[in-house]
């Protein structure tokens, strides 16, 4: 091969941005734990909308780390996270005290339920105080997926945000992160749209948790949406499923 050539090809490559890279290799590790016979049939039935294996990989997530999954609802991600960090490593559940008192118990029935399932022995549930999020050891990650906007509602509290930002921040080692997927709504709208149409304008999840002492390390748009106008309920039939989503990771330095 010609050296202009050579030059020219690693010039492209160096163009490329890391995390696109990164994002179109998923680990097998992650694509072992998506196979796993022990996850629910209708969990499998939401991979191709949720696409975890393309976010998990952008996270980084690696076995034998141990990860913290901050209001996991159903045990979706818990349970992949589980699969992914193995034997050596350690899923840590955290529900909070609010969410279970104020949300009807089918809501938090699955996560909770993994505190006694067999099948995911590296996984420990706990609950308290959504202000006092703690685990018990240092984390590698802390995760959240579609549950940060809740955190303005009523129904949490709301809970104090610089509070539960920083009580994030000191769970994880340095350098551990913060990954944070959630429900676009439109710029500017701060946290106008939390309670009714179950969505937060980004610029406030960057505003908070920059607020706590992390930095943005990245962005993926894995599961943006063009056509979501970010006008309407998450949970109506024309988007639900297919709603415009920012995900971000923070780094603790």
């Amino acid at each position: 091969m010609k050296s202009g050539t050579l030059i020219s090809l690693l010039a492209i490559v160096l163009a490329v941005p890391a995390e696109a890279v990164a994002d179109d290799h998923i680990p097998t590790a992650v694509t072992a734990a998506l196979a796993d016979p022990h996850r629910p049939a209708e969990q499998f039935a939401r991979d191709a909308m949720r696409k975890p294996a393309e976010v998990i990989a952008f996270a980084g997530l690696r076995p034998g780390d141990r990860v913290g999954d901050f209001m996991p609802a159903g045990g979706y991600f818990t349970r992949i996270f589980s699969r992914v960090v193995g034997a050596k490593g350690h899923v840590y559940a955290y529900v909070p005290e609010e969410e279970i008192k104020n949300c009807s118990p089918g809501e938090t029935a699955g996560g909770l339920a993994l505190a006694h399932d067999r099948d995911y022995a590296n996984v420990s549930v706990s609950t308290g105080p959504v202000n006092l999020y703690h685990a018990p050891e240092t984390l590698d990650m802390v995760w959240t997926a579609q549950n940060y906007h809740d955190l303005y509602d009523p129904f949490m509290g709301p809970a104090d945000l610089a509070r539960f930002d920083k009580a994030v921040f000191r769970a994880l080692r340095h350098g551990g992160v913060f990954l944070v997927i959630d429900h676009v709504a439109a710029a500017g709208s701060g946290t106008r749209d939390t309670n009714t149409l179950h969505r937060i304008d980004p610029a406030i999840i960057e505003r908070d948790v920059e607020g706590a002492g992390f930095t943005l390390a990245a962005e993926s748009d894995v599961l943006h949406n063009p056509a979501d106008t970010h006008t309407l309920r998450v949970f109506d039939p024309q988007i639900r499923g297919k709603t415009d989503q920012v995900v971000l990771k923070f780094v603790k330095p």
